[in-house]
């Protein structure tokens, strides 16, 4: 089993409806984060990935459920875990929970794209190298 990422994000006013409710959309701000954070603890940058491996990854499919609401001013952890890696996509397990509680979960599919022409390629060895160690920071 891969070990999960994990990184805390506080609800402010800006993430709610006027019910003071997550807004469903921002789940997948929370992710995002959660897999930008991941790739950081690595040891890589996106935009450095973008202009010296000449790559960027771009989410290609979500499936989310959203099972219980977070609120305004909730401390919450956004979790990445690498599920499955292809030659030229990651697809990741991810939840977003409170005090243990998963609130939504969902896969997160994003595919390796050549930044001059959004063309799938293959991840960077040295990225694929740290996926193949396990992809733990």
């Amino acid at each position: 089993m891969k070990s999960v990422f994990s990184i805390p994000i506080r609800v402010y006013y800006e993430d709610t409806d006027t019910g003071n409710v997550v807004y469903y959309a921002n789940y997948l701000k929370f992710m995002e984060r959660a897999r930008t954070e991941w790739l950081r603890a690595l040891g890589f940058e996106q935009d450095e990935l973008s202009h010296r491996d000449g790559v960027l990854f771009a989410v290609r499919s979500v499936k989310l459920d959203f099972l219980k609401p977070a609120r305004f001013n909730d401390l919450l952890q956004a979790t990445a875990q690498v599920a499955k890696c292809g030659n030229a996509s990651i697809t990741f397990a991810q939840q977003v929970r409170r005090e243990g509680l998963t609130l939504c979960e969902g896969e997160v599919k994003v595919a390796c794209l050549d930044v001059a022409t959004f063309a799938p390629c293959p991840i960077p060895p040295r990225v694929r190298a740290q996926l193949d160690a396990g992809g733990s920071p």
